[in-house]
């Protein structure tokens, strides 16, 4: 673990000892070296079921893809963020890159911690930057209003977790992930203990987003710049889902008859936000809003317990967190030529950017799950567990799943096909920096389809 974090730690004095003119190629060299060095996690469990293991610091089948997507994320922030943040103060430039390596750092210390408490701060922790990022260097002058959403959403839901957590530690006596599956609970049957398990869980449903506490997602991504998207789409919304797995060790008897409501809602969430896609004229919009479907199908499927059911939520979170921000990176391209997020005034770019919509075309495959891609994979698994549990879901998620097909088209031949607009003949064509960025979001796409075990293994 410390010959990742030490490295990643090391990147914070570099960001300021560096010359400018360095500033960036030195930060991208030095982040690809420790996505590199990231990918020696993936390697076969100890006895324990742990691939490393440390007093306060371990890694197993469900931190180590989240680990090493965190760690594959910073390098691909910096190649996206040079265009406009170059062109600011050095300081602001110095501050930027230091934000997103300590969001990385925060990341990295909340997916390995052993302790419920230290995953908590380090949760908490990543609302920091995020909150810089998203208010210092957003577009419009929204942004205060999606930080302050961003702000008292996850607040809102988090201050419940650690008075349930305290509560836990008192009854329980520890709050390690290494001791707690070994110990014995008292019957959970008052409805004490039935706010409890919400508690326990709230915090976690508020990040993902589920339905209904989704109002923040949107906001943040749509102000946010294209780091800030990112990193958003890719690992921050997965935080929650991994929480939600390690605090189901301690829910068990209470999960069966207490899920129902919140599994309906993640059901509902799909079909409800994939319909508002097909009616979004703001292209960051629609990807937020595809977000929040996607992970309303992973909550389901973490929430119903079962093997394929939690298989199947690692592998779309996993895909999903490439498919979104390579399809934020493609928006980014889009809105730094045209200067403007609305598809109506952006169509018909496979006239001026022909090569960019090979790359449109392969993520907007994967965001409506074609296969091979590990997208389907992890579908399909949820669906079929989510049958296997009751027969009645199949009609929300079949139907989300023609939604989600239908506005990624939409998606696709509203922004590339039809006629270029007169006000787009000149455009400035794309650069080798941004195929190589989304060549580096797919490409590990396609290489899960060869080797699917690299995240789906820990659940056998």
């Amino acid at each position: 673990m410390l010959k990742i974090l030490l490295p990643t730690i090391m990147l914070l004095p570099t960001a300021w000892l560096t010359p400018l003119y360095l500033l960036w190629p030195t930060a991208l060299l030095h982040s690809l070296l420790i996505a590199i060095l990231s990918l020696s996690w993936l390697k076969a469990p100890l006895d324990t079921g742990w691939t490393s293991l440390n007093l306060y610091m371990a890694t197993d089948f469900l931190s180590t893809p989240l680990l090493v997507l965190t760690c594959w994320l910073l390098p691909l922030m910096v190649l996206a963020s040079q265009n406009h943040a170059t062109t600011e103060p050095e300081n602001r430039q110095r501050s930027y890159i230091s934000l997103m390596v300590s969001l990385q750092i925060f990341l990295i210390l909340a997916f390995s911690a052993t302790e419920i408490i230290m995953f908590y701060i380090m949760f908490e922790a990543t609302l920091i930057p995020t909150l810089i990022i998203i208010t210092r260097w957003g577009n419009q002058a929204e942004r205060l209003n999606a930080g302050t959403y961003f702000l008292f959403y996850t607040l809102a839901g988090s201050l419940p977790l650690l008075v349930a957590l305290l509560i836990l530690q008192n009854s329980a006596g520890t709050l390690s992930l290494l001791a707690l599956p070994f110990t014995s609970f008292p019957s959970l049957s008052s409805y004490a203990d039935k706010f409890w398990w919400a508690s326990c869980l709230l915090a976690f449903l508020v990040k993902m987003p589920l339905y209904g506490a989704h109002l923040w997602l949107p906001k943040a991504h749509v102000e946010a710049p294209i780091a800030g998207s990112m990193i958003l789409a890719a690992v921050l919304l997965k935080l929650g889902g991994y929480g939600m797995v390690r605090m189901m060790i301690m829910l068990e008897p209470l999960t069966k008859e207490l899920s129902y409501p919140f599994i309906i809602f993640a059901l509902w969430g799909v079909i409800m936000t994939g319909s508002i896609c097909l009616r979004q004229t703001d292209l960051k919009s629609l990807i937020a809003y595809s977000s929040v479907s996607h992970m309303g199908l992973v909550a389901a499927g973490i929430l119903i317990q079962t093997p394929w059911g939690l298989s199947g939520a690692i592998i779309l979170m996993i895909a999903h967190g490439l498919t979104s921000s390579a399809l934020f990176c493609l928006a980014n391209t889009n809105y730094e030529r045209t200067h403007s997020r609305t598809m109506v005034l952006a169509r018909g770019l496979q006239m001026a950017l022909p090569l960019m919509t090979f790359w449109w075309f392969i993520a907007t495959l994967a965001n409506l799950a074609l296969p091979p891609l590990p997208n389907l994979m992890g579908e399909l698994m949820i669906i079929t567990s989510l049958f296997n549990w009751c027969w009645w879901t199949l009609a929300l998620t079949g139907l989300g799943t023609l939604i989600t097909a239908g506005y990624s088209l939409y998606m696709y031949l509203m922004t590339q096909r039809g006629p270029l607009p007169s006000h787009l003949i000149m455009l400035d064509p794309t650069h080798s920096r941004e195929q190589l960025l989304i060549a580096l979001h797919l490409l590990p796409l396609i290489l899960l389809i060869t080797k699917p075990e690299l995240i789906w293994g820990w659940a056998s």
